[in-house]
């Protein structure tokens, strides 16, 4: 008797068990599910994230990687997914990532258009991942010199230009004179703002400790910022954040006071003096050491310039010398900050705990310009022509997103997806027309609806 009632307790609590491991995994579940489905970050510390990026990225110049430990300069703190290698792209908290068993039909597409003209697709199918094979056969059968040295070489011939542009500011006459601005204006927009993109991107060598090396080159001695903040708010936020409202939303761009044809015209030529300004008062966001280092190499390229022409081009005034400074470093200031606007502005723009999958977020939020001999040359395909591609695979130097858009372009067009593209003029027009809606007022939030 006794062991019978013995087995019947034993067979109680075996069931009592299986019922609380069952609760247990339904609980888990749950909680993963929530956890999963959580939104970006709350609104109102997206606005203040925003807040305190702002004015970096707009006057930096540079496109960047993020730091290693994922956190913003000076320690703050603040964790931002970070951009994945060179080969694979970037992925969303909406994407798929490996092994995670989430579905990525594609299902999200603007209020009011069905799915199937969206080019949702069926099954388990990643349209990321599909995208990312496609383009890692075309980068893994590229060489070296497809992948790194076109873009090497051409900044390595604008170093070499210099000599003859400096040279060429010692003749009393107008032609050379005039070559000799010019050369110096394209040769400091090459190094400043294609040298910045590549070397903070670590596109110019596969070696990371070379990569910090060059960022440092080209972002503080070339272009009188910082580099670390350059990197964390152009990378880390607008990269992470393409089109989401207070972080990503190219707003750090907006000077709402001034009117249209001062902001389009006037404003930009004041970049070459702005820009290291905004640089020292970011300081206060970084190390000692960062900002001794920042301080030394911003000086010493501000110098070298100001000396060379002193000395090598035979300016007798220190004024002249000053001016032609600012001549050539706001000779193509203009196309910089219109092409900077011209294409995430006026776009659909998303909330911080709305944001799509990244491939609707980046063919939806990013539009390209067609190709221009002096802009390619000077700022590089992936912030003109290849701007789409850039966004979706930011590690891939500017020879490289050029090689795979025709990939890009026509997968997207398969399924369906937006592919903007629109020309220069056609943008300026659109921008003078609508300044106030675009570059004044807050813009409008899409909303996708779908499978999220």
């Amino acid at each position: 008797m006794t062991a019978a009632l013995f087995t019947a307790d034993i067979k109680k609590m075996k069931t009592r068990s299986r019922n609380g491991i069952r609760t247990f995994q339904w609980w888990l579940k749950g909680l993963v599910l929530n956890t999963q489905a959580m939104p970006l970050e709350d609104g109102e510390v997206a606005r203040r994230r925003g807040q305190r990026a702002s004015g970096a990225a707009s006057l930096g110049g540079t496109r960047g990687e993020p730091h290693e430990d994922g956190t913003a300069p000076g320690g703050s703190g603040m964790e931002v997914t970070a951009e994945d290698p060179q080969l694979e792209p970037a992925l969303g908290d909406g994407d798929v990532a490996a092994g995670r068993g989430e579905d990525a039909r594609g299902g999200l597409q603007p209020a009011g258009k069905e799915p199937e003209q969206f080019g949702v697709l069926g099954g388990e199918e990643s349209l990321m991942a599909e995208l990312s094979e496609r383009v890692q056969k075309v980068v893994k059968s590229s060489s070296w010199w497809e992948r790194h040295g076109v873009d090497a070489c051409i900044l390595a011939c604008s170093l070499l230009a210099l000599p003859a542009g400096f040279l060429c500011l010692r003749s009393a006459r107008a032609v050379p004179f005039l070559a000799g601005i010019l050369t110096l204006g394209v040769v400091h927009h090459t190094l400043a703002v294609k040298g910045s993109h590549l070397a903070s991107h670590n596109a110019l060598t596969e070696s990371k400790s070379w990569g910090k090396v060059w960022a440092v080159f080209f972002i503080e001695l070339c272009s009188a910022f910082t580099a670390e903040q350059a990197t964390y708010n152009h990378v880390k936020l607008h990269h992470g954040y393409t089109n989401v409202i207070g972080l990503g939303d190219s707003s750090t761009w907006k000077l709402p006071f001034l009117n249209r044809y001062v902001y389009m015209f006037v404003a930009p030529l004041a970049v070459p003096i702005i820009t290291p300004l905004v640089a020292l008062g970011l300081l206060r966001n970084v190390g000692l050491k960062v900002a001794l280092r920042t301080v030394c190499c911003m000086s010493l390229g501000l110098y070298c310039h100001y000396w060379l022409l002193l000395h090598a081009s035979g300016f007798q005034s220190p004024w002249s010398a000053l001016l032609c400074m600012l001549l050539t470093r706001s000779l193509l200031a203009h196309p910089y900050i219109h092409v900077n606007i011209f294409q995430h502005i006026g776009l659909p723009m998303f909330a911080a705990d709305r944001k799509p999958k990244r491939i609707h977020q980046m063919s939806l939020g990013v539009l390209n310009l067609p190709r221009n001999a002096l802009l390619d040359w000077a700022f590089g395909h992936s912030l003109i022509s290849c701007h789409v591609e850039h966004h979706l695979f930011p590690g891939l130097s500017d020879n490289m997103c050029l090689k795979i858009k025709p990939v890009v372009s026509r997968y997207l067009r398969e399924k369906q997806l937006p592919y903007n593209e629109d020309t220069y003029c056609a943008r300026l027009r659109l921008f003078l027309r609508r300044y106030e809606e675009l570059m004044v007022h807050a813009p409008p939030i899409t909303e996708l609806v779908g499978i999220q």
